[in-house]
């Protein structure tokens, strides 16, 4: 019996371990796509009238490397415009973007989590 039992948690282990893997966490500041690859000054906020015009948002990240998010929308990024952000989420191996799970947004000091895939998902469709 504690063979079997063996075998199921290493299973298990195996079964996990690329999700485990593929999760990544990208802290940076939310910009304007076009912004970012212009070099140009970005709206100071979310009042500023050019987050209006700014289609693609992006997080900018330290090192000035930028991720698309494209399965959240425009409007929850623009809500976030030079705010420090951290998104966890897999990243694209192929794309330069991160498929989000969560945005948390560094406010007075620690992080707040604004956003999530399972609340967007439940707020669409409901309960399972």
């Amino acid at each position: 019996m504690k063979k079997m039992a063996l075998f199921f948690v290493v299973v298990f282990v195996f079964v996990l371990l690329p999700v485990w893997a593929s999760a990544a966490i990208v802290e940076g500041s939310v910009q304007g796509y076009g912004c970012v690859v212009k070099g140009t000054v970005c709206p100071i906020g979310k009042e500023d009238p050019h987050v209006a015009v700014e289609r693609v948002f992006v997080v900018l990240t330290g090192d000035k490397d930028y991720y698309f998010v494209p399965n959240v929308d425009r409007a929850t990024l623009a809500r976030h415009v030079n705010e420090m952000v951290r998104i966890t989420g897999k990243l694209s191996s192929k794309y330069k973007s991160i498929e989000a799970e969560t945005i948390d947004v560094m406010h007075k000091g620690s992080w707040k989590q604004t956003w999530s895939a399972e609340e967007e998902r439940y707020l669409k469709y409901g309960r399972p």
